[in-house]
């Protein structure tokens, strides 16, 4: 069972800075698309980047310009940079991993406030 494992999330102001990371293994790595969601209570989760085996990289347009997503081929991580953060930005944020099969990590919370 393949586990990934996000890590970074916290409470910062509005206009700050997060960066969430999602450690996977080398085979998730090198053969699955990542994506990064985040869900909100009593909503469905929803896709704000991704990233593919290739490097291209596509984002939702609540995100664009403010959230990058990137990979590290030596650690096998995969991150989110989050700048610009807005109240409406808060939420649970996971990555799940797409490929031959359907991976899921358990999810970090960013909480921005005033």
């Amino acid at each position: 069972q393949e586990e990934l494992v996000e890590s970074g999330g916290g409470l910062v102001q509005p206009g700050g800075s997060l960066r969430l990371s999602c450690q996977v293994s080398e085979d998730i790595f090198s053969r699955y698309t990542i994506n990064w969601y985040r869900q909100v209570p009593g909503k469905q989760r929803v896709p704000v980047a991704t990233i593919m085996t290739s490097g291209s990289t596509s984002y939702d347009d609540s995100v664009k310009g403010r959230f990058t997503i990137s990979r590290d081929g030596v650690k096998h991580a995969i991150y989110l940079q989050m700048n610009n953060l807005k109240p409406e930005d808060s939420a649970v944020y996971s990555c799940g991993a797409h490929g031959p099969r359907n991976y899921w990590g358990r999810g970090t919370q960013v909480t921005v406030f005033s």
